[in-house]
C-alpha cells in the first residue's frame, strides 16, 4: 500500500470528522456560549477523554499494536485470533471496574480536577451530574481503540478514521433536538458523549467479523498480555503528557475569570484540526509499518519511513501553523461568533490560539517522533522524556498565568511539545535509530520562502481583525474561504516552482 495514499484516507476521513466538529462547535456556540454550563459540561467531558488517550488510543495503542503485528508476522491468524481475545476480555473487565469506580467517585473526581468550581455549588453539582453520564464513554471508547487497533494492523484504515464522525453526529443531533427539552439543556451534550460511545463500537463489529477477529471473552493471562501490560504501565504517562498537560491546565483555568475554559476549548478545537488530519493520521499510518520494519531487522528501511514522516510533518504543520496565527479572528469569528458567543470571547479565543500556534510543529511532531520509540517496545526513554516535559511545562505555567492569563497556559503546552518533540528526536539520533537522509538543508528553505510568501499574502488579504466581527455568517465565510484558497494556492505554487512534486513524497508501507 502506498502510505501517501493511506495518509490521504486517514486525512480525508478525518477532515470529514474535523469539519462536522466545527459544525457541532458553532451548534454549541450558539446555543450555550462561553459560561457556566459550557464550563461545567467541558471539564466533565475532558475527564473521561483523557482516559480514552490515556488508556485507549495513547498507551494501549502503543502498547498493542507493536505485539498485534508480531503475532501477525510471525505466528499467523490462530495465535493473533487468541490474543485478540484475551486482551479485550481484559480490556473489558478493568475498563467497566473503572466505569463503575468514576460514577461513584465523581464528586471526589471533580473537585480534584477542577476545585475551583467547589467555590459555586450549582456549577460543581452540575459538572458531577454531566461527569455520572459521561464517564461510560471511556469503557465504548477504549473497546472502539482495540478495535481500531486491529484494522490498522491489516491496513483497514478509513473505518477507524471515520469513527468520530459519529460522535459529531450524535452531538449534534442532541444539541438541535434534545436539549431544547430538557430542563438542564446542557445535559443533551452528555447524554451526546454516551450515545455517540455506543455508535463508534457498534461499527467496528462488522469490519471485525470480516477479519475473523471479533473477540470472544475468554479472560486469560497468557504471553502476549502480559507483554502488552508491562509495555502499556509505563507508557500511561509517556505517551499522553499532552493529555495530563491539559489536565492540569484545566485546574490552573479553573481559578480564573469564567469563561477561560471554554475560550482554551474553543482554541484547541482549532488546534485539533491540523493535529489530527496531520498528526494522528501519521501517527495511525506509520506504528504498523515501522513495527513490521523492526521486526523484520531492517534498520535503513526504519530510518527511511521516519525520515519521509517527519518531511512530510514539517512542509504541512509549519504553513498550518502560520495559518492559524494570522487568520486567528477570522476563524474564530467565522466558526464561532454567533448567538451567545460574544465579541470578548473571540477576542479571548484568538489569544489562546496564537499561543498554541506556536507549539503546533512540536505537537506534531511527538506523534511522529513516538512511534520510533514504541514500534521498538522501548517505553523507557519515552516515559523519561515525558517526565522531562511535564515537569517544564508546569514550570511554564507558574511563569505565564500571571501575566498572560488562560493565553499563558496554552502557551506552555506548546513550548512544552516543542520540548518533548526535541528530545524525543535527540533520543532516536543518539541510538542511530534515525539518520536524516540527504537534502534536509535545502528542503528547509524552501518551505521557509514558500511559508513566507504564503504568510504576507493572508496578512494583506484577510484586513483588520475588528472587521470581521461584522458582517454576516456567510459574508466571512466566503471570504475566508478566498483567502485560505490564496494562501494554499501561494505556499504550493511557490513549492512547485521550486522543484517539489507529489511523487517525491511516496513511501510504500511495510507488507
Amino acid at each position: 500500500m502506498n502510505l501517501l495514499k493511506a495518509l490521504a484516507t486517514v486525512s480525508g476521513m478525518t477532515l470529514a470528522s474535523r469539519i462536522l466538529g466545527f459544525v457541532r462547535d458553532v451548534i454549541i456556540a450558539r446555543v450555550f456560549g462561553a459560561g457556566l454550563a459550557t464550563d461545567a459540561f467541558f471539564v466533565a467531558f475532558r475527564l473521561p477523554n483523557l482516559l480514552r488517550r490515556l488508556f485507549a488510543e495513547g498507551a494501549f495503542s502503543q502498547a498493542f499494536v507493536p505485539v498485534l503485528a508480531e503475532y501477525r508476522n510471525q505466528r499467523g491468524h490462530d495465535a493473533t485470533r487468541v490474543l485478540v481475545d484475551h486482551v479485550a476480555s481484559w480490556l473489558f473487565v478493568a475498563l467497566f471496574a473503572v466505569t463503575l469506580l468514576g460514577i461513584a467517585a465523581a464528586p471526589l473526581i471533580v473537585y480534584v480536577s477542577a476545585p475551583g468550581f467547589s467555590a459555586v455549588p450549582a456549577k460543581f453539582q452540575l459538572t458531577v451530574e454531566l461527569l455520572r453520564i459521561t464517564f461510560p464513554y471511556i469503557l465504548f471508547i477504549s473497546l472502539t481503540a482495540l478495535a481500531g487497533g486491529v484494522l490498522n494492523t491489516y491496513s483497514r484504515f478509513s473505518v477507524p478514521a471515520f469513527t468520530p464522525v459519529l460522535l459529531n453526529v450524535s452531538f449534534i443531533v442532541c444539541a438541535l433536538a434534545l436539549a431544547p427539552r430538557l430542563e438542564a439543556p446542557v445535559m443533551a451534550l452528555a447524554w451526546a458523549v454516551f450515545i455517540g460511545g455506543i455508535l463508534q463500537l457498534a461499527l467496528q463489529v462488522p469490519f471485525l467479523v470480516r477479519l475473523g477477529l471479533l473477540p470472544r471473552f475468554r479472560l486469560l493471562m497468557d504471553e502476549g498480555v502480559r507483554r502488552i501490560l508491562k509495555l502499556m504501565a509505563p507508557a500511561v504517562f509517556g505517551v499522553s503528557i499532552s493529555q495530563i498537560s491539559l489536565l492540569i491546565n484545566t485546574i490552573f483555568a479553573s481559578f480564573l475569570v469564567t469563561g477561560s475554559v471554554s475560550w482554551l476549548y474553543y482554541a484547541d478545537r482549532l488546534m485539533e484540526f491540523p493535529s489530527g488530519m496531520l498528526g494522528v493520521a501519521l501517527g495511525t499510518i506509520l506504528l504498523p509499518s515501522l513495527a513490521k520494519h523492526h521486526s523484520d531487522q531492517s534498520p535503513e528501511e526504519y530510518a527511511k519511513l521516519l525520515d519521509w514522516g517527519l518531511r512530510l510533518t514539517v512542509l504541512l504543520t509549519v504553513p498550518a501553523a502560520l495559518a492559524l496565527a494570522v487568520l486567528g479572528v477570522p476563524l474564530i469569528a467565522t466558526l464561532f461568533h454567533h448567538g451567545a458567543f460574544s465579541d470578548a470571547d473571540v477576542w479571548m479565543t484568538r489569544q489562546a490560539l496564537v499561543a498554541y500556534s506556536v507549539g503546533l510543529l512540536g505537537i506534531i511532531l511527538v506523534k511522529v517522533l513516538a512511534p520510533g520509540f514504541y514500534a521498538r517496545q522501548d517505553i523507557r526513554t519515552p516515559v523519561k522524556i515525558a517526565v522531562v516535559t511535564l515537569v517544564a511545562t508546569q514550570l511554564m505555567n507558574l511563569a505565564f498565568i500571571l501575566p498572560l492569563r488562560h493565553a499563558g497556559l496554552a502557551l506552555a503546552i506548546g513550548l512544552g511539545a516543542c520540548l518533548n518533540a526535541g528530545l524525543l528526536y535527540r533520543g532516536l539520533r543518539r541510538r542511530e535509530i534515525y539518520r536524516p537522509l540527504p537534502g534536509w538543508r535545502t528542503f528547509l528553505a524552501k518551505v521557509a520562502l514558500a511559508v513566507t510568501a504564503m504568510g504576507a499574502a493572508l496578512w494583506f488579504s484577510a484586513g483588520p481583525d475588528a472587521d470581521w466581527l461584522a458582517g454576516t455568517v456567510a459574508s466571512r465565510a466566503l471570504k475566508l474561504g478566498w483567502i485560505i484558497a490564496l494562501g494554499a494556492g501561494v505556499y504550493f505554487g511557490l513549492l512547485w516552482m521550486l522543484g517539489f512534486r507529489l511523487r517525491d513524497f511516496t513511501h510504500r508501507a511495510a507488507e
